[in-house]
């Protein structure tokens, strides 16, 4: 396993590209970004894959996901506060952020994911069954993961996941012409003169403002990389060599419902993608014992709009399910 462990967080996530002379940023984002954490690659099936760990090894384990084209370091600001009471991993999926592409993009591949991670980092030792913390994409996957592998996961929280009833899911997909995860895996990735021009291309899936827009700074950054004299996307095209079937996305209210183990959905109030009547859903497919929290002020990117709400929606859970 090649492994690199870092304390200089500040210096290397606080780059003067995206961050200038640092002092408009908020007193708890840089000391979100000073907790040492444990920063590398782990080589899983001949691919090198990015994780980030926080917190104490003897603590109970938390494996976060990202969204679609994300990246892990959504997490960066988010996991630290978590680091106290727990052993926090963070990983960028096959082909996204700065994990090299490894096997198919599928969903049954997208979930064994979690269970490979978790192995290499040896988050089952002892018997330990980690909890997973996924967003949006990741958490369809998640979904997946604790599936597949009953026995291996405490349980999944599902943040801001795309769930709607049917009727109004293919709506959505007609109005966009597009359903989640498309795109073409043969179009080279756009090149760009300069990291400022690059950076007015990086538009959020569904396009909306933030409530924190250095957040977003942030992750448009690392979600850049210099190309000889230019600048492009990290994210691999294979992503989207995908069989996408539409019922992945169209049943995956009652995937959640039937998924083993405990799970608890977290979602921005103001979310396009799971509104008040995603939870009466929910409910109606026998769900109702299922905690349903949303954030105030937030949309479908709550860790950009209201990043200190969404840690304590994450404490309190885990907290209930670890007492």
């Amino acid at each position: 396993m090649n492994k690199t462990v870092r304390t200089d967080t500040l210096s290397a996530d606080i780059d003067p590209v995206w961050a200038g002379d640092g002092s408009h940023l908020p007193e708890w984002f840089v000391a979100a970004l000073n907790v040492p954490r444990e920063e590398g690659f782990v080589e899983i099936n001949g691919a090198r894959t990015r994780y980030f760990r926080w917190g104490d090894r003897a603590k109970p384990k938390v494996l976060m996901s990202h969204g679609f084209l994300a990246h892990a370091r959504c997490f960066a600001f988010i996991a630290p506060f978590l680091a106290e009471d727990y052993d926090v991993v963070a990983f960028d999926l096959a082909g996204m952020g700065d994990s090299e592409m490894r096997g198919r993009a599928d969903l049954e591949e997208r979930g064994r994911e979690f269970a490979e991670m978790a192995e290499a980092l040896d988050l089952f030792e002892g018997g330990q069954k980690p909890t997973i913390v996924a967003h949006s994409f990741g958490a369809g996957a998640a979904l997946t993961a604790v599936t597949q592998s009953p026995e291996a996961f405490c349980g999944v929280v599902v943040c801001d996941l795309m769930i709607m009833r049917p009727e109004l899911l293919e709506q959505y997909w007609n109005l966009r012409r597009s359903s989640p995860g498309s795109g073409d895996p043969d179009k080279p990735k756009n090149r760009y003169p300069s990291y400022q021009t690059a950076r007015t291309r990086y538009i959020l899936s569904p396009p909306q403002s933030v409530g924190e827009p250095f957040l977003l700074d942030y992750m448009a950054y690392h979600s850049l990389r210099q190309d000889g004299d230019g600048w492009t996307w990290k994210f691999s095209p294979e992503v989207f060599r995908r069989s996408n079937k539409p019922d992945e996305w169209l049943t995956v209210g009652q995937r959640l419902v039937s998924a083993p183990g405990r799970k608890a959905i977290v979602h921005g109030e103001s979310s396009q993608f799971f509104t008040t009547d995603s939870a009466e859903y929910i409910r109606e497919l026998g769900g109702a014992n299922i905690p349903i929290i949303a954030v105030p002020e937030a949309r479908h990117h709550l860790m950009l709009d209201q990043p200190l709400a969404f840690v304590t929606a994450l404490r309190s859970v885990l907290a209930l399910w670890n007492n």
